[in-house]
This record gives structure tokens, C-alpha cells and sequence, in this order.
């Protein structure tokens, strides 16, 4: 009796929830998109992520609200764990590259044929890389050729392209409508809208896709929602690998008890690969692509509190039953026993 009371009690006290299933009415012009990914064999300097949506607009090389950390190849953070932003970083870097061109003397470097009127000198290697692209010219690929490259920082980080690993972390808020957005090697830029990755150097087949998703997500964590690729890993059994992650995502509205609304997504997803072939002509590069589509449908989940009416007819159902079954039994026994004995007592019994 004791048991089933108690089992009663934490019945009472546990909300029931309901579901429901309609067609999505919202207008919620924002997508919030958590992420926590690991590439273990490229560096931090040559990953950039990228955000596009059915509408046209196109993020390129984010750096609001995401966060890089270099790794090294045993996966241990080679920086310190506190968070850095990308951009204050860049933007010290640009502070510094004007401070020094103002100690120096003016010159006015070639840009190899791609001069404009917007870029007419090419002082630094991304000078060069910019004038190459106002031109809608594909990137220098022999850098070692180019006087503005040969003391770049740039040329530095090559060395460390393969030696290190990168998690890319943090978030980024997109248009609510299908999108897709991936993590990629090279400087992105877009020609004759055209999406194109500067690789400089290295050929496509020298990246290693193998990624570890830790997670995942759209909007809001609620209880019992689940990321279906949190802690996923990934890993490329060949070289210049596409990895594409198709996600159908379920708008999802969490009604609590206490009359509070959070709005959630739930999403399921499937896998698919291939690999870059040279000779067979076909368009594409190394990279992991994340394609995300939105359900018409919206699922509601509500939170109830169960009645005290139903609790204490339960629990006055548990005590009477309890001794209403405990009496058939006890009867039972007796009138067995009873009967046993009087066939002994004449004899009768075998």
C-alpha cells in the first residue's frame, strides 16, 4: 500500500505533458544556430565559415559571436580556454599594419596586372589578393612569385596549416527561412555570384575533413530535447572529402506550468559524402556543408498540472482496493486450510 501511494504522490507532482500538432503560423524573422565543432587536422588560420539562405544573402568568413581555439593534434587547446573574439583580434592587427605603414615610407607596389581605381597599389599580399578579386580574377596560386609575399604573415601560417587542429564554437543568427551554411579551408569570396575559396597554395586533395560535431542546435534547449548530432564523429577515410548534413527542423513551442512560452526547434538529420575527383569534372570542395530546411508544422508541448480530485480518488482507490484484495486472499486461505483439516480429522485426506 505504502508503494503505490508513493508512486501516486510523484504522479501528482509531475506535470503531464500534452502534444500537439499544427500548421506554423509565427513570424520570427531570426534563426539562432548553435554550433561546437572540431577540426583536428587543419589550422584555425585557413577554416572559414560560411552562411547563405534561400533569399540570396550570403554571410561570408563570420566572425560575429564564433569563436576560433587552436588545437593541437592530440586535440589539447594550444591557447588559453577563456574565450577570444576574432574580430578584436583583427582589428588590433589592422591597427597595428597602419601604425607601421605610417613609420615607413610610402610606396606604391605592383599589383600584378590586376590594378583598378579602387586598388591601384598593392603594398601587403592581401593587397594583391583584393585586387585579384575586384577583377573577378581567380587568386595567385604561386605565391613565391609575388614580392608583397614573400615576408607575409600569411606565408608563416602555411608552415602550421597540417600541424594544428581548430574547434570553431559559438553562434550566429540567421534569416528563418532554408539556408545552409559550412566550415571550409580558404578565404572566402563570392565571383559573379559565384561562392569561391581561396586555397593559395595547397591542392584540394592535402585537407582533411575528419570533424567532430560536440553540438548542435536551433534556438532554445528545453527538457527532453534532444541533439541528435551532439558528441557525432565524423572521420574522412579518403582524401578531399565533402561531407553534407541534410536537416529537416520541426518549429517546437514549450508551454510551461507556470504560463511561460519558450520557442525551440527540433531537427532530425541525415548524412551523406563523397569524394573530389580531378578527372571527373565535377564542381565542388573539401568541406562540411550543413543544408537546413524548415517544417510548415509546429509542435506544442504543455505542460499540466495533474488534479487533486484524481489524486484522492487514486489514493482511496489504493487503500480500499489494497484491503479488499488483502480480505479475498486471507478468505481464501482460510477456508482452504479449514476444509484440509476436517478431511484429516475423518480420515479422508490422501
Amino acid at each position: 500500500m505504502s508503494i503505490l501511494f508513493l508512486s501516486e504522490v510523484n504522479y501528482y507532482l509531475t506535470p503531464t505533458l500534452s502534444e500537439e500538432l499544427f500548421v506554423d503560423t509565427s513570424r520570427g524573422s531570426k534563426l539562432r544556430i548553435n554550433l561546437d565543432i572540431i577540426v583536428p587536422r587543419i589550422s584555425c588560420d585557413f577554416l572559414t565559415i560560411d552562411a547563405m539562405d534561400v533569399t540570396g544573402e550570403q554571410h561570408l568568413q563570420i566572425e560575429h559571436n564564433i569563436y576560433k581555439r587552436r588545437l593541437d593534434l592530440n586535440g589539447k587547446p594550444i591557447e588559453h580556454p577563456q574565450r577570444t573574439d576574432i574580430t578584436d583580434t583583427k582589428a588590433l592587427n589592422k591597427t597595428l599594419a597602419k601604425t607601421a605603414e605610417s613609420t615607413t615610407v610610402k610606396t606604391c607596389g605592383d599589383c600584378y596586372g590586376a590594378s583598378s581605381e579602387k586598388m591601384k597599389c598593392c603594398n601587403t599580399c592581401e593587397d594583391v589578393r583584393e585586387a585579384y578579386r575586384l577583377k573577378n580574377w581567380a587568386p595567385p596560386t604561386d605565391l613565391g612569385k609575388i614580392k608583397q609575399c614573400h615576408n607575409d604573415k600569411s606565408m608563416e601560417k602555411m608552415k602550421t596549416a597540417f600541424t594544428q587542429g581548430c574547434q570553431i564554437y559559438g553562434y550566429m543568427e540567421v534569416n528563418r527561412v532554408g539556408g545552409s551554411f559550412h566550415i571550409a579551408p580558404g578565404d572566402s569570396f563570392s565571383v559573379n555570384h559565384v561562392h569561391v575559396h581561396d586555397f593559395q597554395r595547397y591542392a584540394s586533395t592535402q585537407f582533411n575533413m575528419t570533424h567532430k560535431v560536440r553540438h548542435l542546435s536551433f534556438g532554445l534547449n528545453i527538457p527532453g530535447k534532444t541533439n541528435p548530432m551532439d558528441d557525432t564523429t565524423v572521420v574522412a577515410m579518403e582524401e578531399a572529402m565533402m561531407f553534407y548534413h541534410y536537416i529537416k527542423i520541426v518549429p517546437t513551442t514549450y508551454v510551461r506550468a507556470d504560463g511561460s512560452t519558450l520557442l525551440t526547434n527540433q531537427f532530425s538529420v541525415t548524412r551523406h559524402s563523397r569524394q573530389l575527383s580531378l578527372f571527373s569534372g565535377e564542381s565542388g570542395m573539401p568541406g562540411i556543408f550543413f543544408s537546413y530546411e524548415l517544417s510548415p508544422l509546429m509542435v506544442k508541448y504543455t505542460e499540466k498540472a495533474n488534479s487533486f480530485g484524481h489524486f484522492a480518488t487514486n489514493t482511496c482507490a489504493i487503500i480500499g482496493g489494497v484491503f479488499t484484495v488483502a480480505g479475498l486472499i486471507d478468505s481464501l486461505l482460510y477456508h482452504s486450510i479449514r476444509a484440509i483439516q476436517k478431511k484429516i480429522e475423518l480420515g479422508k485426506y490422501n
